[in-house]
């Protein structure tokens, strides 16, 4: 009865397009986030009769055979690129990104990690981090006795000291792009890790090659639409319902059998 395999792969499935959909749900307000979706592919398919078989003297061909299908398969989670709407704060060192690219951010481990997540803060030492206290390349430390900060669009940070009204550039922050962004590790924490499938980070001014620009004193919301995923949701629970259906009606084929005398 290989009903009862179909079925059993068809409600992990559904089981693991909840889990997806509750991720986002739970994630609504994180910062620089991007909705998932769960993507499936059909398994191997059992080959009774094949298309192109003789079936007669004569030669005629089947047109189309007898195949089995044996189920479904996760194939992929992949991320929803799209761009948050922004919110404004009014914090000196909060940074949303208009357009594509990353914040740079260095690893306790010495490698590279990669953000969207602008809510940054400043260390003890003067260095601007992230939430998690990772250095946010390329390391640029506010005096003491900066008196404000200012950010343009292209990442050039200045401060302003005293009465002074000119401004001292501190550093320019820079960002990273990626041929295929869907291809970046997720390590939590709102990080990435480069990886083959993404490519090498194309690390470049904001604004150029492609990136997009920052703007001081934003945040950018998750882009997660609340409306389509309960639709996703709901529409993961009947199909979870009509496969435990299968299993039912398989397993009253099976009692069937099994009573004939």
């Amino acid at each position: 009865m290989r009903a009862l395999q179909i079925a059993a792969s068809g409600m992990s499935a559904q089981q693991m397009r909840v889990e997806v959909v509750s991720n986002n749900l739970a994630n609504m307000n994180t910062t620089g986030y991007n909705a998932r979706r769960a993507e499936f592919a059909d398994l191997h398919y059992q080959q009774v009769t094949r298309p192109g078989t003789i079936s007669s003297a004569e030669g005629t061909l089947l047109p189309t055979g007898v195949q089995i299908g044996l189920g479904v398969r996760p194939a992929a989670v992949s991320v929803q690129l799209a761009q948050g709407s922004l919110a404004q704060t009014g914090g000196d060192l909060d940074l949303a990104i208009e357009g594509r690219g990353y914040l740079e951010v260095a690893l306790p481990n010495g490698g590279a990690g990669f953000t969207r997540d602008g809510a940054l803060k400043r260390s003890a030492d003067g260095l601007i981090v992230t939430s998690e206290g990772y250095e946010v390349v390329p390391g640029i430390v506010i005096p003491d006795d900066a008196r404000s900060l200012s950010i343009n669009a292209a990442g050039e940070v200045y401060a302003y000291f005293g009465n002074r009204t000119e401004a001292e550039l501190l550093g320019q922050f820079t960002l990273a792009g990626f041929t295929n962004e869907k291809g970046l590790e997720a390590i939590g924490a709102n990080l990435f890790l480069e990886t083959e499938a993404s490519g090498p980070a194309l690390v470049a001014a904001p604004g150029e090659d492609g990136l997009g620009t920052l703007r001081q004193g934003y945040l950018e919301d998750s882009s997660v639409d609340a409306v389509r995923e309960v639709t996703e949701l709901i529409k993961a629970q009947r199909g979870y319902e009509l496969n435990a259906k299968v299993i039912t009606a398989a397993d009253q084929m099976l009692a069937a059998t099994s009573q004939v005398r």
